[in-house]
């Protein structure tokens, strides 16, 4: 296929809608711990609430190792199959991912010590699986498509796709919790297994769907390794960038995820409001990744990304000052997640346009080490966003099923609002200032490729002659 050919390619809206299947399935299978787990651990396993901080932190950092051993292992396949070269480990690796995420609910009678161990067993558990599956399925983009604007589409579907899963568990998990009565352990439990099951089935349909038209291997004697995925970071400045700027809004949008729950319980007195403020502020967050394509196309990725970040900021300092009441609250909760749509969607349409560029500066193509070298920092900064709130927590007074002080009240509303908002500030500033590779630039390097891999074609196709002619005389 030539070059003009694939950066014009248009993919079907099966296709599309099955690629969005994947984050909405991965999602309904890390959303469950992310918003309740853990809530689960201090309520129900009767841990101190710093307990929890340090397993998200133990936990987050292996997992950070474990998407750098999945890039290893994606760049080191030689021998593809028909399933292709990710898609094998979303099919596979989707089952105990869905296994150990309801694992994690189980409530147990052992000590402390015992269940700490064992839930920080289960979560590091949990991340290996979840790398393996979750890393493949986001470095398949380049092996799917080479024209940029479908990238962006993609990750608007897989954005799409990951809104409806936060959506669903934050609107539906407390109510199918609450259904069950008998037990309010068993009540994870059993919600925790049929999130996980609809997970696995969204998995296996994005398997099905999904095709991988572009597949290359490392040439002979490139050998990835551990050291090569950090090199891939630090050897592509805007990946590089983008890393740090991925750094603060995913530990923003984890922060808050973690910490609504305990908001609406003791500050706004009505849990069941979090079902309310997610079924609008989702409902934001589709609607922005519906503009997403457009929006880039008429001002360009980086200035659709920089305005979702000044929506996300301006809605969460506006419900820190305002947002006193129920109504007040989820509608400046809608304009912070209408503008997160932007932001999480461009995160994921970015990436690809890095391995180009790396490939282009280095002459190595290396999805899998360019994506969970990202993936990396998107580890670590979930690693320190589920260890935060957990040490806060302890430290602003937290203690379960009281009242709370009106230090600990405050607490939880910097921890809501102040702190999202201000890593939203430092992203901003940080790819405003630093983020070089725009689209003018991005098509210039492909075009670059492009004549490079026409050269070097040319060479070989010369060279063989030449032995050709050599063997005849």
């Amino acid at each position: 296929m030539s070059n003009y050919d694939a950066l014009t390619l248009k993919l079907s809206l099966r296709e599309k809608f099955a690629y969005g299947m994947g984050d909405f399935g991965s999602n309904l299978m890390l959303c469950i711990g992310t918003l309740y787990l853990l809530k689960f651990y201090t309520d129900e396993l009767g841990m101190p609430a710093y307990y929890g901080g340090i397993i998200f932190l133990v936990a987050k950092f292996f997992t950070a190792a474990t998407d750098m051993f999945t890039g290893v292992l994606l760049d080191s396949r030689r021998n593809i199959g028909a399933k292709g070269k990710f898609r094998p480990f979303i099919l596979y690796a989707s089952f105990p991912v869905a296994l150990v995420a309801t694992a994690q609910f189980l409530a147990t009678e052992f000590p402390l010590v015992v269940k700490t161990v064992l839930a920080t067993a289960l979560f590091m558990l949990f991340g290996l699986f979840y790398s393996l599956m979750n890393c493949s399925y986001g470095a398949m983009v380049p092996a799917i498509t080479k024209n940029p604007h479908e990238r962006a589409q993609l990750a608007a579907w897989r954005q799409g796709g990951a809104t409806l899963g936060l959506l669903l568990c934050t609107v539906a998990f407390i109510p199918i919790k609450s259904l069950i009565t008998w037990s309010s352990s068993a009540g994870y439990l059993l919600t925790a297994l049929l999130f996980s099951l609809c997970g696995l089935f969204s998995m296996w349909w994005c398997f099905r769907g999904v095709k991988e038209r572009y597949i290359q291997v490392l040439p002979e004697g490139h050998k990835p390794g551990i050291l090569k995925s950090f090199c891939a970071i630090f050897n592509n400045p805007p990946l590089l960038v983008l890393c740090i700027a991925n750094l603060c809004t995913l530990a923003a949008f984890n922060i808050k995820l973690a910490i609504q729950v305990y908001y609406t319980q003791y500050v706004l007195n009505d849990i069941h409001l979090l079902s309310w403020m997610g079924f609008f502020s989702m409902g934001c967050i589709l609607i922005g990744v519906l503009l997403v394509p457009a929006s880039v196309r008429r001002f360009g990725k980086k200035q659709v990304y920089l305005g979702g970040l000044f929506l996300w900021a301006a809605g969460d300092l506006l419900n820190f000052f305002w947002g006193s009441t129920s109504v007040l609250f989820v509608a400046f909760s809608c304009v912070a997640f209408f503008g997160t749509a932007f932001v999480n969607s461009l995160n994921w349409a970015l990436v690809p346009d890095t391995v180009e560029y790396g490939e282009w500066k280095t002459g190595i193509r290396a999805e899998g080490s360019v994506y969970t070298g990202y993936t990396f920092s998107r580890k670590i900064s979930a690693a320190l966003a589920g260890f935060l709130p957990g040490i806060m927590l302890t430290q602003i007074g937290y203690i379960p099923n009281i009242a709370q002080s009106s230090g600990t009240l405050m607490g939880l509303r910097q921890l809501m609002f102040i702190w999202p908002g201000g890593l939203a500030v430092i992203a901003a500033l940080t790819m405003s200032l630093f983020y070089k590779l725009n689209e003018q630039r991005f098509a210039s390097i492909i075009e670059e490729l492009s004549q490079r891999k026409k050269f070097t074609e040319e060479q070989e196709n010369l060279n063989s002659k030449e032995k050709v002619s050599t063997v005849n005389i």
